[in-house]
């Protein structure tokens, strides 16, 4: 027992190692985002330097779609272990493209271009990523635990913000901020293209899923894009129930730097002191609420989780705005942090569920992808653009309740349907 236990806990880690490098270059390139802005998008206006790097950094997730459904329909048919390795490969050249290219001041208009490119790359392989991750630990999981293994997928994440944000404290501490601007914020991305030869020896050792061999047949990619078209309603279903988790953590991780900085008027170090929390928060609620999920079941989590997000998304950044400090941007963060852990604890593994077995990774990481890419990708975008428009500093609380909005409607549908199901 104790070695099967063994067994799994190395499974888990080798799998997520993939996606704690995802997710701590998104990071940095959100907390960083006003030092790439002057590095490669030098304006004369601050806002529309800003408006330009986050545009950039949506653009990588307009390529998830098609990452999902190229590398996912390659996930399907060849399988789970090699899809991974592939994706960490073309995830590894956007980071080092992004860590070595030159300043504008330096080759011109010729950086920017290589930014966006790193950014595509990597939208492109995060289209598949997560989903691969999630469909491996659900199928290497047992019926009764399936909750509890594919939130680690998310908690890997967090260690990632974890991770990031420490040594951005600690640049931020022992590095002027002339030097951070000039090349110091460069120093935790050649660190993670340190960290990526590791990552990808571990990874090489995964063995494929059980599940995935007993299949006796795996379909084609002509077969995988026909089903996708047949069950398209049960995509877009998914994309809605995602829209929820994808904008609520974009929100609290990658904006919140930007925002406690240049809304709130608080210290960088705040700002990181605040990110560094969330990530554990997050690291916390996710296994618990998807052990949770795996006892009393998905939806009561996932409709609750949303509702309230509904509910409590403007009132508590109003509050917020009108009270800013280190401890009441804390406060609000861990809440919306145990909405986001609480949710997404639940909902990564029902959507598993609900896609069937065939196509799980491709249908998976396309309901995913087109949630990130539509809403999720694009917070930090539309949260500057909203506050701008509207002078109104709470307004990412209205783009909050909608994403909540999204995922209750999308809860209804599916519990729907299983009810309908089960009465047949």
């Amino acid at each position: 027992m104790v070695k099967n236990k063994q067994s799994k806990l190395g499974t888990v880690i080798r799998v997520t190692s993939g996606n704690f490098i995802e997710m701590y270059d998104f990071f940095l390139f959100g907390f960083y985002a006003t030092y790439i802005s002057s590095t490669f998008f030098p304006s004369q206006s601050e806002y529309a330097s800003l408006m330009l790097t986050f545009a950039t950094f949506g653009a990588g997730f307009l390529m998830r779609p098609l990452g999902a459904i190229f590398l996912g329909a390659y996930i399907d048919h060849i399988g789970r272990r090699k899809g991974l390795i592939l994706t960490l490969g073309i995830m590894a050249t956007g980071t080092a493209l992004l860590a070595f290219t030159p300043s504008y001041q330096t080759i011109g208009i010729i950086a920017p271009l290589i930014v966006l490119l790193g950014r595509l790359l990597q939208g492109f392989s995060a289209g598949v990523e997560l989903g691969g991750v999630s469909v491996y630990l659900s199928e290497m999981a047992t019926p009764k635990n399936k909750g509890f293994y594919v939130s680690w997928q998310s908690a890997s994440q967090q260690l990632a913000i974890v991770f990031s944000a420490l040594l951005g404290f600690a640049i931020n501490k022992y590095l002027s901020k002339d030097v951070i601007a000039d090349w110091g914020w460069r120093i935790p991305f050649f660190i993670g293209c340190l960290i990526i030869p590791v990552v990808f020896q571990i990874r090489r050792s995964l063995l494929e899923t059980e599940e995935f061999l007993a299949q006796k047949k795996h379909p084609k990619f002509k077969e995988i894009i026909h089903s996708i078209l047949l069950n398209w309603q049960l995509v877009i279903t998914g994309m809605m129930l995602i829209v929820m988790t994808t904008v609520t953590f974009y929100l609290i991780t990658v904006y919140t730097p930007t925002f406690g900085k240049s809304v709130l008027q608080l210290t960088l170090e705040d700002s990181l002191l605040v990110s560094l929390f969330v990530g554990i928060s997050n690291f916390i609620w996710l296994p618990i609420m998807g052990s949770l999920s795996d006892k009393i079941g998905r939806w009561p989590i996932m409709g609750s989780c949303s509702l309230l997000a509904c509910i409590t998304a403007y009132p508590v950044l109003f509050w917020l705005v009108k009270n800013p400090s280190f401890t009441n941007m804390l406060l609000v963060e861990l809440w919306l942090s145990f909405l986001f852990g609480s949710y997404n604890g639940a909902t990564v593994v029902a959507l598993t569920e609900i896609i069937p077995k065939h196509i799980r990774t491709t249908g998976f990481s396309l309901a995913y992808s087109l949630a990130t890419a539509l809403f999720g990708g694009f917070t930090p975008l539309i949260s500057t653009w909203l506050i701008e428009k509207t002078s109104d500093k709470a307004a990412p609380g209205y783009w909050l309740a909608f994403a909540g909005a999204m995922g209750l409607v999308a809860t209804f549908l599916i519990y729907r349907d299983i009810v309908k199901e089960k009465k047949h």
